[in-house]
């Protein structure tokens, strides 16, 4: 799926309603089908919903070369209307990912489209990574390596979760024993909500989207950030449990409440994004901050002097109607751009390369009319940006940290 997001995610319709400026697309009519005929179907316009009649069969190569090649034209014409309806863009916010062949092949098809066209603004999107254990196709290392290469140029900031990491999520703090697909949504969702707050709503310290990249990004290639989110709870739990800006700053920095599975204790921080929700005041922030910073757990790299990016917006946190997430006053989104994320890229590198030693699956790939040196080039890609995030971390450990706060 294809999303954007413009100076205001939301226009008004003809009849008073808020229509979403969005788009939809997928290769195949399934998925489609579900929001045309859903619960939802009267928010979103048909005509930004649009699907092919073939599915990408989990090849990067379908999606990229053959049959996406017959529905981008329809795709970038929905979102030069959109993009037409406003004022100012701000960016693009897209949602895919990584493992699928709509989702890595297609996706990197849109993207390379809407960084020709709109190559002035900026391109976010929060993407499913691969997970460590869990993987819905076996071609999944193929797919996210070669969009991962395809598409590094094309993305200023990527957002990365994986669904084991929000099953874990699901079961530890929602208490749901077997998690849906609609109960990952609606973490995502959250996310989504908090990144996008104070596009849709004033507070005492406002970013837009921009600013995520100006912040985040220490070097154009190290643009993958990790998110995570607090308070996540039952109603049950938040009957009894307090919901102070101290404790959900604290929880929000737990590894376990990481929408990745990737251990942050064992790299350093070279930039965080604070984005905080609801019935919040800036000295209950930077009390919170204070505390975080005097954490041995948390460990910033000598050359960012300061990390921390903080906004606040005063409107109060909502959940999505029937949720198993409590109802809260105040939430905290987590933006972090750790050299820990290395490990994950490292881990996605060994599984394409037992894949690719024996050449398996490839004909997949060359039959779709996609070229077998541009399986060599892309892994050649991730292991310069392996080497990046090393670099990172071995520059901010070799230097003294003389650095006061």
């Amino acid at each position: 799926s294809s999303g954007i997001n413009a100076e205001w995610p939301l226009r008004p319709g003809e009849h008073g309603q808020l229509v979403p400026r969005s788009v939809f697309a997928d290769l195949e009519p399934t998925v489609c089908d579900e929001i045309r005929s859903g619960p939802i179907r009267a928010i979103f316009n048909p005509s930004q919903i649009v699907s092919g009649k073939e599915d990408a069969s989990n090849c990067y190569a379908r999606g990229y070369y053959t049959i996406g090649r017959d529905l981008i034209d329809e795709v970038m014409e929905n979102i030069r209307k959109q993009a037409e309806c406003c004022d100012c863009i701000q960016s693009f916010f897209v949602f895919h990912s990584f493992g699928g062949g709509t989702g890595s092949g297609f996706a990197s098809l849109v993207l390379d489209n809407i960084a020709a066209e709109f190559s002035a603004k900026s391109r976010l999107a929060c993407a499913v990574y691969p997970s460590p254990r869990i993987s819905t196709a076996i071609v999944e290392p193929y797919n996210s390596v070669l969009l991962t290469h395809t598409s590094m140029e094309n993305m200023d900031v990527v957002f990365l979760m994986d669904n084991e990491a929000m099953y874990q999520l699901c079961r530890a703090r929602l208490k749901i024993e077997r998690p849906s697909y609609i109960n990952l949504n609606q973490l995502i969702a959250q996310v989504a909500s908090t990144i996008t707050c104070s596009l849709r709503f004033s507070g005492s310290l406002n970013v837009d989207l921009s600013e995520f990249q100006t912040n985040l990004v220490p070097f154009p290639r190290i643009h993958f950030p990790v998110t995570a989110f607090s308070p996540i709870r039952t109603p049950e739990q938040a009957y009894h449990e307090s919901n102070s800006c101290r404790q959900i700053t604290e929880q929000a920095f737990s590894k376990d409440n990481l929408f990745l599975k990737c251990n942050p204790s064992h790299g350093r921080y070279m930039a965080c994004g604070l984005l905080y929700r609801g019935d919040l005041i800036p000295k209950e922030v930077n009390d919170a901050i204070a505390d975080i910073k005097n954490k041995r757990t948390v460990q910033f790299v000598n050359w960012c002097p300061t990390g921390f990016k903080v906004g606040i917006n005063h409107r109060l946190p909502v959940v999505v109607p029937g949720s198993d997430m409590a109802v809260t006053n105040r939430s905290l989104c987590v933006l972090s751009n750790n050299t820990a994320i290395g490990e994950a890229w490292h881990n996605l590198d060994l599984k394409f390369d037992k894949l690719w030693s024996k050449r398996a699956f490839v004909h997949w790939y060359v039959n779709e009319c996609m070229e077998e040196g541009e399986f060599s080039e892309a892994r050649e890609n991730l292991a310069m940006l392996e080497q990046d995030y090393q670099s990172a971390f071995d520059m901010g450990r070799d230097e003294p940290d003389d650095t006061e706060f």
